[in-house]
């Protein structure tokens, strides 16, 4: 989604359909009985906690139904995981495919949209590879490789490494070798790493933007929130744990808190949301269409899962 997109959709945040499985963020408390004093578990990916974007969003809520939620930080291929095993209520995480193969596996339910901001590529600015400016994530990726440039890998099963797998197969590229490092570390870590040694990888604009005064990369590739390629787009995802599953989880908490996140106040702390005077994040949970549904992946039922 283009920046000029958002901003028509922003504008009309307020008064637009909400997508959200509750009302209005404005409902008082005795609406909700049975909530105070409990723990949701929320387990997201690295770059909502990195940003500082959770404590903004996570702080009303909390303080709205007297909860506490408590929030592990993990890559979304472990956030999953987490949540396959049980041990979480609510799922935030940034990686389609793997979302699919999660409600598909009868693991989650009533899944929605909500926000997104863009991966970009960043390295150094003497740029040994010459990918600056590059339309083409894949032909960048393909010029760090021929370069044998250094390249820092999340190599950690995250949204951000599940993306960047993804562009080096679009560039027909097996990466491997001295140049190519497998951290298994969140982003802010990586991006330290690269600055280190000088080397390139693959970001969410996110967490390059909130920490872009401590480290030593540009962005060389823009994502299309600055007109870049599709390929690099990063939608993020919340979704319920299924009951049904795991009857420990605390399901109404989780669509209390998915009602809460994809409501017009939430969505609107997401879009203002800065860091440095640059958005992080753009809310995506509201939408102008009148026939908008839940989205559920292509082929899935609620029996798919089921024997």
């Amino acid at each position: 989604m283009q920046r000029r997109s958002f901003l028509t959709t922003a504008a009309s945040g307020l008064s637009i359909g909400l997508a959200g499985c509750m009302g209005s963020a404005a409902q008082d408390e005795e609406s909700e009985p049975g909530v105070v004093g409990e723990t949701l578990t929320l387990t997201t990916t690295t770059s909502t906690y990195d940003t500082g974007l959770l404590s903004e969003l996570n702080a009303p809520f909390e303080e709205r139904y007297g909860v506490t939620i408590d929030a592990i930080a993990q890559g979304t291929g472990a956030a999953l995981e987490t949540a396959r095993n049980g041990d979480s209520d609510v799922v935030m995480v940034h990686a389609r495919s793997l979302e699919d193969d999660f409600m598909r596996e009868g693991y989650g339910v009533n899944r929605r949209d909500l926000m997104f901001n863009d991966f970009v590529i960043v390295g150094p600015d003497d740029d040994p590879a010459g990918i600056e400016g590059r339309e083409s994530a894949a032909d960048a990726f393909a010029a760090i490789a021929e370069a044998k440039a250094p390249f820092v890998s999340r190599g950690d099963n995250s949204g951000t490494h599940t993306k960047e797998l993804a562009v080096w197969a679009a560039a027909g590229v097996e990466p491997g070798g001295n140049w190519y490092r497998e951290t298994g570390q969140g982003m802010g870590e990586v991006l330290n790493v690269a600055t280190e040694q000088g080397g390139y990888t693959l970001s969410d604009r996110g967490t390059y933007l909130s920490q872009r005064s401590e480290i030593d990369l540009g962005i060389l590739v823009q994502g299309p929130i600055e007109g870049g390629p599709e390929l690099l787009a990063n939608p993020y995802g919340i979704i319920a744990v299924n009951p049904d599953v795991h009857e420990n989880v605390n399901y109404d908490l989780a669509m209390a808190y998915i009602g809460y996140v994809t409501s017009p106040e939430a969505q609107a702390l997401i879009a203002n949301y800065e860091s440095n005077g640059e958005q992080l994040f753009y809310p995506r949970a509201l939408s102008s269409d009148p026939n908008f549904e839940q989205y559920v992946p292509e082929g899935w039922s609620a029996t798919a899962s089921d024997g």
